[in-house]
Parts: structure tokens; sequence; C-alpha cells
């Protein structure tokens, strides 16, 4: 993972200039495989992963690849057990992580805007990534729970490797650069 950002007073002081290459990829990615949301609704999604992705210190192709393994770029998704969106987040974690953040929310439909649902699954995942200082271990929390998880790494047992693989696979595909752990 690159460097944390210089730290600033606000996320509204962060620097707005994004690497244009980086934007470009994401764009492009959301323009080919983001056919469940108009145009515009394209657009806001490409600016929420790059502003997202720096304010939280995530890769923005990691973003990407969360929500491809997710949702298939599906803003509407909703999974057997109830995640919903973008980056597929249980309703009790959207609130939660929201209450921590500061994000707006506004109830389970909060989900389905793509915006915020993105705010939220970054937030979360950076959350996740900071507790467990292993992005596999964070990408297994994502899917498995980080209760589940905890619960496995104090009794040593094998965590999950299936979600962490396709994400990391996916996160390839869509050019993020390697991964240490």
């Amino acid at each position: 993972m690159s460097a944390a950002p210089p730290a600033l007073e606000t996320p509204a002081e962060r620097p707005s200039v994004f690497d244009p290459d980086q934007r470009r990829a994401v764009a492009e990615r959301i323009e080919r495989r983001g056919r469940r949301m108009t145009p515009g609704e394209r657009l806001r999604v490409v600016d929420t992963i790059m502003l997202a992705s720096r304010e939280y210190d995530v890769s923005p192709q990691l973003v990407l690849a969360v929500i491809e393994i997710e949702s298939a770029y599906n803003p509407h998704a909703v999974s057997p057990v109830g995640a919903m969106g973008l980056m597929q987040l249980m309703p009790r974690t959207g609130a939660e992580v929201a209450e921590r953040t500061a994000e707006r929310w506004h109830g389970t439909s909060t989900l389905f805007e793509p915006e915020a649902n993105i705010r939220l699954g970054v937030a979360y995942l950076r959350e996740l990534i900071d507790r467990y200082d292993s992005i596999r271990v964070a990408l297994a929390a994502y899917n498995w729970g980080p209760g589940r998880i905890d619960r496995r790494l104090r009794r040593g047992t094998v965590l999950p490797a299936e979600y962490p693989n396709l994400v990391l696979g996916a996160y390839s595909r869509v050019g993020g650069a390697p991964i240490g752990s």
C-alpha cells in the first residue's frame, strides 16, 4: 500500500487533484461494467471512489475489486443474507460505520445510494485494514464478519481464503499494484 496522505485538518483540505491515469482507469472500468447505473450515477461513482479512496487511504483499484466481487457493479444488489448495494454492506454494519465516521445515514435505503454505499464501504474496509494490519485478513473479515475472523484467529484456525483470493484476483485485473499481505 502507498504511504498515508499528509495529515491535514479536514478531508476538505486535501488536494482534489488525482492521478489522471488512475482516474481514467477507474472511469473506464465503471463505464464498461456499471451498466446498471445511469451515466450520471457512473460519473458520481467514479468521483466517489476517487475521493473516498484518498480520504480513507485505500487504493481505488481495491475498491473497484470489492465492488466487482460483491455486487458486479449493481447498486441495487441484495445478497441472500441481506447485504446491500455496490459494496454489499449489512444494514447494521452500515449504520455502525456511519455513526463512527459521521457519514450520512438515513436508514437502510442509504445502502442503495451508490455514493453513500461506497463511502461507508471504503470507511469500513479501512477500519478492517487498520484492525488486522493485513489486506487478506481484512478482506476475510469484510466477507465473513470480524467476529467470526477474531474467533478463528484466537483458535488458530485457518482463515477463509476464497474471498480474499477473488478480490485480489479482481484487483490485479483492474491494475492494482502488488499487495504484500
